[in-house]
């Protein structure tokens, strides 16, 4: 508990005031002004039951409502604030008598909110008591999935070339399951349901539908890398921002999805399934990068012998020695459709773009002018090494990836 700057200044009157007023008479004021300011802290002694209240999970770079309230209102004023960490931000921080905030995280991952704190003042406003009320809360950030939700949208109204839609494919010898039958004199000996035969006495077949729907397999780096700032974000979240939009749309074109997130390390490992798109997400939302190099091999041989799938490696192609690794693992997934997807540092083409005003200027514009000329000739060489390259500004790679796995649909490479 303590005085207010209104018992503060209060005071400050009442010493001023012994210039005109007895000695006395002033004391008498200030003693009157101390005991009331103490009474009024007192009465502001009790802490308020508060109400916290905003959605249990967020997206990243999306704004989301934080409302702080007292369950009742107290008799004099109050004011909150809550404490952030550093990757979230809410405007405005505080407030008097309720806090409605509006919250946007800056990150992917798990973050705290501390415990919320208050400042009651008493009814007179001369005294207040400081506290901290409600304890801390867990806030879940998912990477963007409103821009993914509008990229499956668009795919679902043909707003994109191949639209990665297919219709059931046709009866014949294929792997799913469709009904079972009366056995035909030209059915496969493999097609005999011989419990269903024992069942009813008389051949029956099961009959087969060939298979449309393919397997999506996203490969996270999540090495060092990754963790180069992009604006107010990394690398990874933008990586990851991408993987939302791929499988989003692919469980929209009801493909099966999955996921392998690894560094020196296989961190995270979902095999393909349908509506993959939720249980990756909540795999991969909270992965940071590692301070280490990742090993591409180790990575590529974890899904090299699943059945032929699209494979989307999600990387950085930042300059050559870097990328020899990812290079010459390559080899390694033959059997599927590659590509490689990573984006676009914009800062450097802003810096090429920019007319120079300094010396200064012109060096930086050559350095950027050798990191993208290093990062065209990885893209060649992967090229060269059979997989697809997709760059793209980070807010742009989740649609040039569902490009690059939709024109994989439509040319039938899967």
């Amino acid at each position: 508990m303590s005085p207010t700057p209104r018992a503060a200044a209060a005071l400050g009157v009442a010493a001023l005031a012994s210039l005109l007023l007895p000695l006395p008479v002033v004391a008498l004021a200030m003693l009157a002004v101390a005991t009331a300011s103490a009474v009024d802290a007192w009465l502001a002694r009790q802490a308020p039951e508060l109400v916290r209240d905003l959605p249990p999970i967020l997206y990243r770079g999306v704004a989301a409502p934080l409302r702080l309230e007292p369950v009742e209102r107290p008799a004099g004023r109050i004011r909150l604030r809550q404490p952030l960490p550093p990757d979230l931000r809410a405007e405005p921080a505080e407030a008097d008598e309720r806090l409605h905030a509006t919250l946007r995280p800056r990150r992917r991952g798990r973050h705290v909110l501390a415990r919320v704190a208050y400042r009651v003042e008493g009814p007179l406003r001369l005294g207040a008591s400081y506290g901290r009320a409600l304890e801390d809360a867990e806030v879940l950030v998912y990477p963007d999935l409103p821009a993914a939700w509008r990229l499956a949208h668009a795919v679902r109204h043909g707003r994109f070339r191949e639209t990665g839609r297919h219709t059931r494919g046709p009866l014949g010898l294929g792997t799913e399951f469709e009904s079972i039958r009366d056995y035909l004199p030209d059915d496969d000996i493999r097609q005999v349901n011989w419990a269903a035969t024992e069942r009813l006495g008389r051949p029956m077949s099961n009959q087969y539908r060939v298979e449309q729907d393919r397997d999506v397999i996203c490969l996270v780096d999540a090495g060092r890398l990754m963790a180069a700032p992009l604006a107010d974000h990394t690398r990874l979240d933008a990586a990851v921002d991408a993987l939302a939009a791929l499988a989003v749309v692919a469980d929209e074109a009801g493909d099966r999805f999955g996921v392998v997130a690894f560094d020196a390390a296989i961190r995270r490992d979902l095999p393909p399934r349908r509506k993959g798109a939720r249980p990756a997400l909540r795999a991969l939302f909270d992965v940071e990068p590692a301070a280490v190099d990742s090993d591409y091999e180790l990575a590529f041989r974890s899904v090299a012998d699943a059945k032929r799938s699209f494979v989307l490696v999600l990387t950085d192609l930042l300059e050559e020695a870097a990328a020899r690794p990812l290079v010459e693992a390559m080899p390694v997934l033959r059997r599927h459709a590659v590509a490689v997807a990573s984006a676009a540092d914009t800062d450097l083409t802003a810096l090429l773009a920019r007319d120079p005003e300094r010396p200064g200027d012109v060096y930086a514009a050559a350095a950027a002018l050798d990191v993208l000329d290093a990062r065209r000739r990885v893209a060649a060489r992967l090229r060269g090494a059979g997989a697809e390259v997709v760059e793209a500004p980070p807010a742009q790679l989740g649609a040039a990836c569902v490009r690059a796995y939709l024109r994989a649909k439509a040319r039938a490479r899967l």
